[in-house]
């Protein structure tokens, strides 16, 4: 007996990017960054409101951010100006300014009784956990970027490192600043990461007489 051939039946499974936005996180406009910094000012979230400036100003990736110390931002009695790392990626040491608004935040923040006796910057709330996981600084991220209206799947925290190389590229068209910013190695992951096609490079070159 012939066996009839009937059609395959499969799973209607939903897609797993189904309303989501994927790709390059966008980085933040200075208006968001604006909107995100009043809203913990008034919330009196200081140790969100230091975290949100320093992630901006080191543009460092999420797993080294949170695991700063103490020690590496703040010597003498204050806040450094500078602070310099080792990334955990590549091992070479790397150095980020640290703004007058990051660098009050983050002592109103050293100040806190949860600071007391902690080597971290960034202390997780449990015992077991010597700071905050890159998870709960991605949490964080998203809580940010809604609070202020936007599309949580558009930015995550590479739009924190994104924020301050992206206008500086745009205003200068300079790809070797930013890929020193930005810690790279190769000038092509620097490209990548900012999404540099060829109208930036044509706008940049229309603006050079010869």
């Amino acid at each position: 007996m012939s066996t009839a051939n009937l059609p395959a039946v499969r799973a209607c499974r939903p897609t797993w990017n189904k309303g989501r936005i994927v790709g390059q996180k966008r980085p933040l406009q200075p208006k968001h960054v604006w909107a995100i910094r009043v809203r913990l000012e008034i919330a009196q979230r200081t140790r969100e409101l230091a975290l949100f400036n320093l992630a901006i100003d080191s543009k460092l990736r999420g797993c080294e951010l949170v695991q700063l110390k103490v020690a590496d931002v703040y010597a003498a009695g204050r806040v450094k100006h500078r602070a310099a790392i080792v990334q955990s990626k590549t091992r070479k040491p790397v150095s980020f300014e640290i703004a007058e608004g990051t660098r009050k935040a983050i002592e109103a923040w050293l100040e806190a009784p949860l600071m007391v006796g902690s080597e971290h910057l960034w202390p997780g709330r449990f015992n077991d956990r010597r700071h905050i996981s890159t998870r709960q600084y991605a949490r964080l991220v998203r809580d940010w970027v809604t609070s202020i209206g936007l599309e949580p799947s558009a930015y995550g925290t590479h739009s924190m490192r994104r924020t301050k190389v992206a206008p500086i590229y745009r205003k200068t068209g300079n790809l070797r600043a930013v890929q020193l910013l930005l810690y790279h190695t190769k000038m092509d992951s620097t490209v990548r990461y900012l999404g540099v096609e060829l109208e930036d490079a044509l706008a940049i070159a229309e603006s050079v007489e010869s």
